[in-house]
Protein backbone atom coordinates (compact mmCIF):
# COMPACT_ATOMS: atom_id res chain seq x y z
CA UNK A 1 0.00 0.00 0.00
CA UNK A 2 1.49 3.01 -0.94
CA UNK A 3 0.62 6.56 -0.24
CA UNK A 4 -1.86 8.79 -1.90
CA UNK A 5 -0.17 11.37 -3.45
CA UNK A 6 2.35 8.86 -5.18
CA UNK A 7 -0.79 7.06 -7.16
CA UNK A 8 -1.42 7.97 -10.70
CA UNK A 9 -4.60 7.17 -12.75
CA UNK A 10 -4.10 7.28 -16.47
CA UNK A 11 -6.25 10.42 -17.86
CA UNK A 12 -8.46 7.78 -19.57
CA UNK A 13 -9.12 5.57 -16.92
CA UNK A 14 -10.52 9.07 -14.98
CA UNK A 15 -12.45 10.35 -17.63
CA UNK A 16 -14.32 6.90 -18.22
CA UNK A 17 -15.01 7.01 -14.72
CA UNK A 18 -16.71 10.46 -14.96
CA UNK A 19 -18.38 9.22 -18.00
CA UNK A 20 -20.07 6.91 -15.74
CA UNK A 21 -18.36 3.30 -17.00
CA UNK A 22 -18.80 0.71 -14.13
CA UNK A 23 -15.63 -1.00 -15.44
CA UNK A 24 -13.39 2.19 -15.10
CA UNK A 25 -15.35 3.02 -11.33
CA UNK A 26 -14.46 -0.28 -9.83
CA UNK A 27 -10.84 -0.22 -11.44
CA UNK A 28 -10.17 3.24 -10.15
CA UNK A 29 -11.81 2.27 -6.61
CA UNK A 30 -9.34 -0.60 -6.52
CA UNK A 31 -6.67 1.61 -6.85
CA UNK A 32 -7.31 4.62 -4.24
CA UNK A 33 -8.91 1.92 -1.65
CA UNK A 34 -6.49 0.70 0.10
CA UNK A 35 -4.43 3.77 0.42
CA UNK A 36 -7.58 5.98 1.16
CA UNK A 37 -8.55 3.35 3.81
CA UNK A 38 -5.04 3.05 5.36
CA UNK A 39 -4.79 6.63 5.77
CA UNK A 40 -8.32 7.29 7.52
CA UNK A 41 -7.44 4.14 9.45
CA UNK A 42 -4.52 5.85 11.20
CA UNK A 43 -5.85 8.97 11.56
CA UNK A 44 -8.95 8.14 12.96
CA UNK A 45 -7.73 4.69 15.17
CA UNK A 46 -11.23 3.25 15.44
CA UNK A 47 -11.69 0.43 12.65
CA UNK A 48 -15.23 0.83 12.73
CA UNK A 49 -15.33 4.78 12.54
CA UNK A 50 -12.66 4.60 9.55
CA UNK A 51 -14.64 2.33 7.78
CA UNK A 52 -17.91 5.06 7.68
CA UNK A 53 -15.27 7.72 7.13
CA UNK A 54 -14.00 5.45 4.39
CA UNK A 55 -17.35 4.63 2.65
CA UNK A 56 -18.29 8.65 3.27
CA UNK A 57 -14.84 9.68 1.53
CA UNK A 58 -15.41 7.31 -1.80
CA UNK A 59 -18.84 7.89 -2.35
CA UNK A 60 -17.67 11.90 -2.36
CA UNK A 61 -14.68 11.34 -4.42
CA UNK A 62 -17.09 9.70 -6.75
CA UNK A 63 -19.86 12.23 -6.53
CA UNK A 64 -17.52 14.90 -7.11
CA UNK A 65 -15.13 13.33 -9.92
CA UNK A 66 -16.35 15.64 -12.52
CA UNK A 67 -14.92 18.41 -10.59
CA UNK A 68 -11.32 16.95 -10.57
CA UNK A 69 -9.64 19.28 -12.47
CA UNK A 70 -6.48 17.25 -12.53
CA UNK A 71 -4.12 20.25 -11.28
CA UNK A 72 -2.57 17.75 -8.89
CA UNK A 73 -2.73 13.88 -9.51
CA UNK A 74 -5.94 12.45 -8.34
CA UNK A 75 -4.54 10.86 -5.02
CA UNK A 76 -3.67 13.96 -4.13
CA UNK A 77 -7.23 15.29 -4.46
CA UNK A 78 -8.51 12.18 -2.89
CA UNK A 79 -6.18 12.75 0.27
CA UNK A 80 -7.30 16.26 0.52
CA UNK A 81 -10.79 15.20 1.20
CA UNK A 82 -10.30 12.12 3.20
CA UNK A 83 -7.72 14.49 5.66
CA UNK A 84 -10.52 16.94 5.54
CA UNK A 85 -13.59 14.21 6.49
CA UNK A 86 -11.09 13.21 9.13
CA UNK A 87 -10.62 16.19 10.89
CA UNK A 88 -14.31 17.38 10.75
CA UNK A 89 -14.83 14.12 12.72
CA UNK A 90 -12.06 14.94 15.26
CA UNK A 91 -13.13 18.03 15.84
CA UNK A 92 -16.80 17.07 16.22
CA UNK A 93 -18.47 18.02 19.41
CA UNK A 94 -20.28 14.21 19.62
CA UNK A 95 -16.32 12.41 19.04
CA UNK A 96 -15.30 14.35 22.38
CA UNK A 97 -18.27 13.77 24.09
CA UNK A 98 -17.08 10.04 23.15
CA UNK A 99 -13.97 10.56 24.63
CA UNK A 100 -14.98 12.21 27.28
CA UNK A 101 -16.53 8.92 28.24
CA UNK A 102 -13.96 6.53 27.56
CA UNK A 103 -13.85 3.80 24.78
CA UNK A 104 -16.05 1.25 24.40
CA UNK A 105 -15.04 -2.20 25.73
CA UNK A 106 -14.87 -4.07 22.63
CA UNK A 107 -13.12 -1.31 20.70
CA UNK A 108 -9.64 -2.38 20.33
CA UNK A 109 -7.21 0.31 19.61
CA UNK A 110 -5.78 0.08 15.54
CA UNK A 111 -2.86 -1.07 17.06
CA UNK A 112 -3.30 -4.11 18.50
CA UNK A 113 -5.39 -5.88 15.14
CA UNK A 114 -3.36 -6.77 12.17
CA UNK A 115 -4.14 -8.16 9.64
CA UNK A 116 -1.21 -10.07 8.57
CA UNK A 117 1.65 -10.60 11.01
CA UNK A 118 3.61 -7.39 11.49
CA UNK A 119 7.27 -7.23 12.61
CA UNK A 120 7.76 -6.30 16.62
CA UNK A 121 8.93 -3.23 15.13
CA UNK A 122 5.85 -2.02 13.70
CA UNK A 123 3.86 -3.35 16.19
CA UNK A 124 5.52 -1.41 18.75
CA UNK A 125 5.08 1.73 16.61
CA UNK A 126 1.46 0.81 15.87
CA UNK A 127 1.01 0.86 19.82
CA UNK A 128 2.98 3.56 20.21
CA UNK A 129 0.89 5.57 18.29
CA UNK A 130 -2.03 4.37 19.52
CA UNK A 131 -1.47 6.05 23.11
CA UNK A 132 -1.52 9.35 21.66
CA UNK A 133 -4.34 11.71 21.65
CA UNK A 134 -6.34 11.14 18.32
CA UNK A 135 -5.33 14.79 17.72
CA UNK A 136 -2.02 14.33 17.89
CA UNK A 137 -1.80 10.82 15.93
CA UNK A 138 -3.57 13.05 12.99
CA UNK A 139 -0.75 15.73 13.20
CA UNK A 140 2.06 13.07 13.78
CA UNK A 141 0.75 11.08 10.60
CA UNK A 142 0.41 13.94 8.57
CA UNK A 143 3.22 15.75 9.37
CA UNK A 144 5.44 12.76 9.64
CA UNK A 145 4.29 10.36 6.72
CA UNK A 146 2.06 12.48 4.54
CA UNK A 147 4.00 15.20 4.55
CA UNK A 148 1.91 17.89 5.19
CA UNK A 149 3.70 21.31 6.58
CA UNK A 150 2.81 23.16 9.82
CA UNK A 151 1.47 25.32 7.92
CA UNK A 152 -0.97 22.89 6.32
CA UNK A 153 -1.61 21.25 9.43
CA UNK A 154 -2.78 24.41 11.48
CA UNK A 155 -4.66 25.79 8.35
CA UNK A 156 -6.70 21.87 8.34
CA UNK A 157 -7.57 22.08 12.23
CA UNK A 158 -8.22 25.99 12.11
CA UNK A 159 -5.81 26.66 15.02
CA UNK A 160 -2.47 28.24 14.32
CA UNK A 161 1.03 27.12 13.47
CA UNK A 162 2.23 26.87 16.93
CA UNK A 163 -0.62 24.60 17.59
CA UNK A 164 0.95 21.80 14.86
CA UNK A 165 4.63 22.48 16.19
CA UNK A 166 3.39 21.82 20.25
CA UNK A 167 1.29 18.77 19.15
CA UNK A 168 4.12 17.19 17.30
CA UNK A 169 6.86 18.20 19.75
CA UNK A 170 4.74 15.93 22.83
CA UNK A 171 3.53 13.82 20.92
CA UNK A 172 7.21 12.80 19.64
CA UNK A 173 8.41 13.22 23.63
CA UNK A 174 5.63 10.32 24.10
CA UNK A 175 6.66 8.16 21.97
CA UNK A 176 10.31 8.71 22.47
CA UNK A 177 8.90 7.53 26.19
CA UNK A 178 7.20 4.69 24.65
CA UNK A 179 9.88 3.28 22.53
CA UNK A 180 13.10 3.96 24.07
CA UNK A 181 13.80 0.91 26.55
CA UNK A 182 14.30 2.19 29.50
CA UNK A 183 16.95 1.36 32.38
CA UNK A 184 15.32 -1.48 33.83
CA UNK A 185 14.84 -3.43 30.58
CA UNK A 186 17.13 -5.85 29.22
CA UNK A 187 18.00 -4.51 25.52
CA UNK A 188 17.00 -6.42 23.18
CA UNK A 189 20.09 -7.95 21.41
CA UNK A 190 23.03 -8.84 23.79
CA UNK A 191 26.12 -7.12 23.41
Amino acid sequence: MGRLVEIRVADQLIASARSGDEAARSRLYGELAPATYGLIRRLVGTRAIAEDLFQETLMTVFERLDTFRGEAPLGAWVRQIAVSRCLMYLRSPWHRARLGLGAREDEEPVALRASAAPSSDSLDVERALATLSPTARAVVWLFEVEGYSHQEIARAFGRTTSFSKSQLARAHRRLREWLEPSGERQPCTPV
